[in-house]
């Protein structure tokens, strides 16, 4: 059984609150979104994140890596922005460095609805679980072992964590 961690809208939350897990988890605000850092969620684990994605939405946004500079997935679900319309886009960034993109065209997403997506890492591929039960990998381009950072920007709620 996994451990599951609450969390509020940074909007709605006092800066420097605390969650306990396993390590110490923080969750603050950011400048459009939400950060955790020390997960600690190690290879062959899952993270859950579920969420409501806000009515007239155009994009959301969850990174997974080490840190801001070390992004394993950048996982940018576009309804209608920078020319992309219903597309997932993927990326990485290695010491601040962006990857190539790779798109993904199952969309299952619609505006003002609750969501779950699902994130499994090995050395070498993430797989990404949508809401339909599609799946996809993308690779671990920075062979992480350990993904200790999460953020989520955009046009998404997050209203829990699930790291099993």
């Amino acid at each position: 059984m996994g451990s599951h961690i609450q969390m509020s809208h940074p909007r709605e939350m006092q800066p420097g609150t605390d969650f306990d897990h396993r390590h110490l988890l923080k969750a603050l605000p950011f400048d459009s979104g939400l950060v955790c850092s020390n997960m600690g969620l190690k290879a062959g684990k899952r993270i859950g994140v579920k969420g409501e994605i806000s009515a007239g939405a155009k994009s959301f946004v969850l990174n997974l890596g080490k840190d801001q500079a070390n992004i394993v997935l950048h996982f940018n679900a576009r309804f209608d922005i920078h020319g992309d319309v219903r597309t997932i886009v993927c990326n990485s960034m290695d010491k601040g460095e962006w990857g190539a993109e790779q798109r993904e065209s199952a969309f299952p997403f619609q505006e003002g609805t609750k969501v779950e997506i699902f994130i499994t890492h090995d050395p070498s591929n993430l797989t990404i679980t949508l809401p339909n039960n599609h799946q996809f990998k993308f690779p671990n381009r920075l062979g992480l072992q350990v993904i200790d950072f999460l953020n989520a920007e955009g046009d998404f709620i997050i209203k829990s964590i699930q790291l099993e």
